[in-house]
């Protein structure tokens, strides 16, 4: 159990100690004068040893005041840095907007962890690929896919993309087996932004490849990869959204060759808003997911055929 004097009285010490006057510690702490001396008196009786020395109208700490200052100046900060982060949490939710195939693919899969972590943030998640420059205080964080150069913005790295054909492990030993990259002419081709990105990927696998005015267009590369893994078609797939899926034998990757795309992920926000102890945890936990998930895919074997 705990043996935890009045607070009122450690708080009248506390301003009492720094000021070395109680006029001043009544002032700082909107009480009389003979409020902080009850409570000085109070504390000094609940503990049997005298903190000051009251010499006429001067004031100083005993040795052991000295001594018992500092300590409970940093335990009554710890006490107000604790309270305002709980009333932080219950006045501002932590509002993110995220690009809707990262959202679907690999932040939503993995919330509940951070939700175990920290259950007393109200997080409010948009999902829009809508370009928002932080003018407002819409939102504390935003996941983007561009360069990393964002005015005025800070931007952390959570992944580089790169992209390569994935499908149902059904289609590669279908009646069409998918064994070399030119087997993949023959299959019904999955699209979404940017569409030339397919014919890249050909040249540089060395095969010439199939008509790029056939198969199914998305405009979001999440719609792409759910049809892959509905077994419609191969998706040039971008390799950290399909990550979970192909880890699962949702989806392999036939090829080794791999297509790095010019565009990466990121967390993008104001600088001063990490200053919110709840967006600075949310920060810390993503990019130590994000991390953790990039040293797994290395570790994700592509499916070969023989």
């Amino acid at each position: 159990m705990r043996r935890l004097p009045p607070l009122g009285a450690l708080r009248a010490f506390e301003a009492a100690a720094k000021h070395l006057s109680f006029t001043r510690a009544a002032a700082e702490l909107c009480v009389t004068q003979a409020a902080i001396s009850h409570q000085i008196r109070q504390l000094e009786d609940w503990l049997g040893m005298r903190l000051f020395e009251r010499r006429g109208h001067a004031l100083t700490l005993t040795a052991r005041g000295q001594a018992y200052l500092p300590e409970l100046s940093d335990a009554l900060d710890r006490i107000s840095a604790a309270t305002l982060r709980l009333m932080e949490h219950e006045d501002q939710p932590l509002r993110i907007t995220v690009l809707p195939s990262f959202a679907s693919r690999w932040l939503v899969p993995r919330l509940e962890a951070f939700r175990k972590l920290h259950p007393e943030v109200d997080l409010r998640l948009d999902s829009s690929a809508e370009l928002w420059a932080f003018s407002t205080e819409r939102f504390d964080l935003g996941i983007r896919s561009g360069l990393g150069e964002w005015t005025g913005l800070k931007a952390d790295l959570i992944a580089r993309e790169t992209l390569s054909p994935v499908c149902s492990p059904v289609l590669v030993n279908s009646h069409s087996p998918i064994r070399v990259p030119a087997d993949l002419r023959h299959a019904r081709m999955l699209f979404d932004t940017p569409r030339d990105a397919w014919q890249r990927w050909f040249d540089a696998a060395g095969v010439d490849g199939p008509e790029m005015d056939t198969g199914a267009s998305f405009n979001d590369a999440s719609l792409a990869l759910q049809a892959a893994v509905d077994g419609q078609g191969v998706a040039l797939g971008r390799l950290t959204l399909a990550a979970d899926d192909l880890r699962c034998g949702r989806l392999v990757q036939p090829f080794d060759v791999v297509l790095p795309n010019d565009y990466s992920y990121w967390l993008v926000y104001q600088q001063p808003s990490l200053s919110k102890s709840h967006v600075a945890a949310f920060r810390r936990w993503l990019l130590a997911e994000a991390s953790a998930s990039e040293s797994g895919r290395s570790f994700i074997g592509s499916h070969r055929s023989s």
